[in-house]
């Protein structure tokens, strides 16, 4: 039974075979499975965390591919749903010369646009011992309504609740919108994960005594801003602190906080004691937060989000200096690949 439940959108990046080029520069896309929910599903899976998936594609050849790839990669896939409704949704991805990614969305509407409340599976959410989700189902109904009711199932069980906002402008009619949601979202959350822009849209910095006065609230337990590779900062109720992150050779960011979403919730979850066991112990903490950069960076140097997400054994070479190709790998009994 999986113990994380990952809501939202699933669908197809076509990324630009080339980078430090507009959308409008791309030569060709390459198809590659993706979608933050999805993504951090996957992600966990790799992680050797066993995860499902809750959401709607299309009943279209790209949704059955989308499909086939979670079931591959170790996603439960029992409460995805397919529709006659609408396609499966793409989003279109390039890399700019200034390091930031182009996107454009293709959702008139799509697929995952048209989950509802009847299609939440409430037992799967209430079988898990977390459910993840992300602001984009916010957007639109039925899938607003679908998506507070999910977490309303999961709160009402008792499970712990994850969100991360990945914010994506173009996507909602206006900002303030945006962030009334997505302050909405969050409030709702034990476990919040911000970039350091959505920090900043949000709570007008990404300094952390700022966002704790303005973002905290009493539900939450931990709040993380990441800040690419120069890592990120955290918040507890007790604690505030950062971890640095790695330097890599990125060729697609795509996905890298997805990436480390997964990162952090398989620390906290697999971690001896439970997350309340990290959550006071800040040595143990900081070990949580180090793995996730590292499933962050790694992610960024392949193309792709779900293909590049990488397995706990390759995130441990990486923590520990080891080239790509090595055997070793660090002991299993530090499951958040950082000190104890």
């Amino acid at each position: 039974m999986a113990r994380v439940i990952c809501l939202g959108e699933v669908l197809i990046d076509f990324v630009a075979t080339v980078g430090g080029v507009t959308l409008a520069e791309a030569p060709a896309f390459e198809k590659a499975p993706g979608g933050a929910p999805a993504n951090v599903a996957v992600g966990l899976a790799r992680l050797g965390i066993p995860s499902a998936f809750m959401g709607m594609v299309g009943d279209d050849p790209f949704g059955h591919f989308l499909a086939g790839t979670l079931a591959a990669a170790g996603v439960e896939i029992g409460a995805l749903r397919f529709t006659a409704a609408a396609r499966t949704g793409l989003a279109f991805v390039s890399l700019r010369r200034d390091g930031e990614r182009d996107f454009m969305f293709y959702r008139h509407p799509a697929a995952d646009m048209l989950l509802a409340p009847p299609d939440i599976d409430e037992a799967a959410i209430r079988g898990a011992e977390l459910l993840h989700f992300g602001t984009i189902g916010l957007i639109d109904e039925p899938c607003r309504s679908a998506t507070r009711h999910a977490v309303a199932v999961a709160r009402a069980a008792g499970r712990l609740v994850c969100c991360d906002p990945n914010l994506r402008l173009d996507l909602w009619p206006s900002g303030a919108a945006a962030r009334a949601a997505m302050l909405e979202a969050i409030a709702e959350a034990d476990i919040v994960k911000l970039s350091d822009a959505e920090a900043v849209f949000l709570a007008g910095s990404d300094d952390p005594a700022v966002v704790r006065q303005r973002l905290w609230r009493d539900r939450h337990r931990l709040l993380v801003v990441t800040r690419g590779p120069q890592g990120c900062g955290y918040l507890t109720r007790e604690q505030t602190g950062t971890v640095e992150g790695f330097a890599v050779v990125a060729t697609d960011t795509t996905g890298a906080g997805d990436g480390f979403v997964a990162g952090l919730l398989s620390g906290l979850l697999d971690s001896e004691g439970g997350i309340d066991r990290v959550l006071g112990n800040p040595e143990r903490l900081r070990g949580v937060c180090r793995f996730a950069n590292g499933v962050g960076a790694l992610t960024t140097t392949v193309r792709g989000a779900i293909p590049a997400l990488p397995t706990r054994d390759r995130v441990r070479r990486f923590l520990a200096g080891q080239p790509e190709d090595s055997e070793e790998t660090v002991s299993e009994k530090n499951p958040g690949g950082g000190p104890k």
